[in-house]
């Protein structure tokens, strides 16, 4: 009994993280947090692969602009998403070559060739939004990577939104200072930014967008006033799905499960599509709160989601989940499979450790 109590125990502790949009104090600025791909500047991809090794396309928004938010991109083969990226605030993407992933189509170098995507489909996924979707056509890997374009159209009678309906509201004063804001901090001058977005919700108070970009700046900068800013950003547009990233995220620091668990249903009420982050902290809160088949069911939606493990600790919390429910034979494939795809460091080598305990308390392979 006590080997298994250290097993969750530490288990638990390491599978918990904020997830890639919510990271406090991650250092990210404008520049990196709208790379594309794997942490890859837009302006160098095409130097870094060789022609067949990548593919390129963009994205916009018809009749609008596109959010400040970098737009989530998946590929979709045979009805299973295989590969995740994300667009540039001008909407440019890229599908690489990408090492160090369990991806079932990977080549013998542990790269993904352009030509293992051909048939597979291409689209944009934003809350409040329909995407059109491209087919990657069969071609030449010595012809033009560019796939074509993306169109993000407003979905009618949505029941929440990445972009917030009090934007259009706005006072021309507030909108004016939003939008140099938005300037300023893709210049990545985020104190001009703050002070434009403090006049923008001064201006106009149920801004909820001005609200929630204040609060990514002052999360970044540590500053203790970021959860109140998402907060009034979700109390100002109870429809406007963004905020809840960080007010999940900061409630899991927190330890206040039946929050997290709250918010992440209502996220997901807003956009049911939902994202890896938002199923993953949905499963880790139900495990908590012990409902350990809610929290399977949807740490495998997140999994299923996420080939490229964006959100690193999912199949960890799973494995767990699984251990819990004497499922060890399960609990142990997923932590074997960690292994493909975790650095080398602590956290793998917890890993290996948590694999030798199981080893010795699941069934003899038939």
């Amino acid at each position: 009994m006590k080997t298994k109590l250290w097993f969750f125990s530490v288990c638990i502790a390491a599978v918990f993280t904020l997830p890639a949009r919510a990271q406090t104090g991650s250092g990210k600025t404008p520049e990196t947090s709208t790379d594309v791909g794997k942490s890859a500047k837009w302006d160098d991809l095409t130097h870094q692969a060789k022609s067949g090794d990548y593919l390129v396309g963009n994205v916009i928004v018809t009749g609008g602009e596109l959010p400040w938010e970098p737009v989530p991109i998946t590929v979709t083969c045979n009805g299973k998403i295989r590969y995740t990226a994300t667009a540039s605030p001008k909407g440019n993407f890229e599908i690489a070559a990408v090492e160090n992933t369990s991806h079932p189509t990977l080549g013998t170098d542990g790269s993904v060739p352009a030509a293992q995507f051909f048939g597979c489909t291409v689209e944009a996924t934003l809350a409040g939004f329909t995407s059109s979707v491209l087919t990657i056509a069969n071609r030449s890997l010595l012809d033009n990577p560019d796939i074509g374009t993306v169109k993000l159209s407003r979905e009618e009678g949505a029941a929440g939104s990445a972009v917030s309906s009090t934007t259009a509201s706005a006072p021309k004063d507030a909108a004016k200072a939003f939008e140099k804001a938005r300037s300023e901090w893709l210049e990545q001058k985020p104190e001009r930014a703050q002070h434009d977005l403090e006049k923008a919700v001064q201006v106009y108070p149920q801004f909820a967008e001005a609200w929630y970009q204040l609060g990514k700046i002052q999360e970044a900068s540590h500053s203790p006033e970021a959860q109140s800013s998402f907060s009034k950003a979700a109390a100002a547009d109870p429809k406007f799905s963004l905020p809840y990233a960080y007010l999940i995220a900061n409630a899991a620091l927190a330890g206040k499960w039946e929050e997290v668990a709250n918010d992440t249903s209502h996220e997901l009420e807003l956009y049911p599509r939902g994202t890896p982050q938002v199923f993953y902290f949905n499963a880790l809160a139900n495990y908590k709160l012990g409902k350990k088949d809610v929290a399977e069911l949807n740490a495998t939606k997140s999994l299923a989601m996420d080939p490229l493990h964006t959100q690193p600790n999912t199949e960890q919390l799973l494995a767990v989940i699984l251990a819990d429910k004497r499922d060890y034979g399960g609990a142990l494939e997923h932590l074997r499979n960690c292994l493909t795809y975790l650095p080398a460091g602590p956290n793998s080598e917890l890993v290996k450790q948590q694999v030798a305990q199981l080893e010795k308390m699941a069934p003899p392979a038939k």
